[in-house]
């Protein structure tokens, strides 16, 4: 079978979604005194294959919900195009979860039972993000989970692993990342938001309207510049990492977009995008918080 349904299917434009609260943990880390390369490279694996096993899952399980139907303004999925049977995807679903634990596995003999705690949570999420009889994502709790998951729980978790200590600095900090990905799931559900009311997908953009979408974007966005200056104002961080806050300079022309009359074309760009801008965040705030 060719690679190429299952690199369409793993959404690789999004994946800076798993990498940039690791390097945010392992810059904090380093920082610390604390830096352990096996334990940031596990780390980073275990988080790339989360969410890639979530995307797989989700793919699978939207297309079982009749989500991803002729009408879908989003890209391709991989199983309602026919690239691949549900059976496929599933057991690809399956196999990258179970490469996420074997990742978690050296973290869970470094750090101990907090880790193992993290990663089971962290897969459960996953699959009941649109699996199970009451999906997370059909009860509008997606942006909730991506928000904690991708944020305070993945940037926290990479510093534990490395230093084996406890500070709330981490968390605070992983809630900038975790606005980031609600704003990639913001534009993924103002996209999709016809499509998903009509097969009962109530995500806060069918809940309470586009606009309500197009501001959570913005705020979350913003947001992400206002836990900088928490922490340099009010958790002593390193003032360099302020650079981070310049985020909100670079996502202009996707503010212009989230309130323009953008049609499913523009809005598949936001989310890369928008990927990006979190990227961008990771690495002025990485480098900013080492030096």
């Amino acid at each position: 079978m060719p690679l190429s349904p299952w690199i369409l299917a793993a959404r690789p434009k999004t994946l800076w979604a798993s990498v940039a609260p690791v390097a945010m943990g392992t810059a904090m880390a380093h920082r610390a005194g604390g830096f352990d390369l096996a334990a940031a490279c596990c780390a980073l694996a275990s988080a790339f294959f989360i969410q890639i096993g979530t995307n797989y899952c989700n793919d699978v399980a939207d297309f079982y919900k009749g989500a991803d139907d002729a009408s879908r303004k989003g890209p391709t999925r991989a199983t309602a195009a026919g690239l691949v049977t549900p059976r496929q995807m599933a057991v690809a679903t399956a196999i990258a979860f179970a490469l996420a634990a074997a990742a978690a596995a050296y973290l869970v003999w470094r750090a101990g039972w907090p880790l193992a705690l993290v990663g089971a949570l962290s897969i459960a999420s996953g699959v009941l993000y649109t699996a199970g009889p009451r999906p997370l994502a059909y009860l509008g709790l997606g942006d909730v989970f991506t928000l904690v998951f991708f944020g305070p729980v993945a940037v926290a978790g990479a510093y534990y692993a490395q230093t084996l200590a406890w500070s709330w600095t981490p968390v605070v900090a992983g809630l900038a990342p975790g606005l980031l990905s609600a704003a990639i799931l913001a534009v993924n559900n103002l996209r999709d938001v016809e499509g998903d009311a009509r097969v009962g997908k109530r995500t806060l953009a069918v809940r309470f309207g586009p606009s309500f979408a197009r501001w959570e974007y913005t705020l979350c966005v913003a947001g992400s510049a206002v836990v900088t200056f928490v922490l340099v104002r009010f958790m002593q961080a390193p003032p360099n990492a302020a650079a981070s806050a310049l985020v909100v300079v670079a996502a202009v022309p996707a503010f212009k977009t989230i309130w323009g009359p953008a049609d499913g074309a523009a809005l598949n760009s936001l989310l890369a995008y928008t990927a990006l801008l979190m990227l961008l965040y990771a690495m002025l705030f990485s480098v900013g918080w080492v030096l």
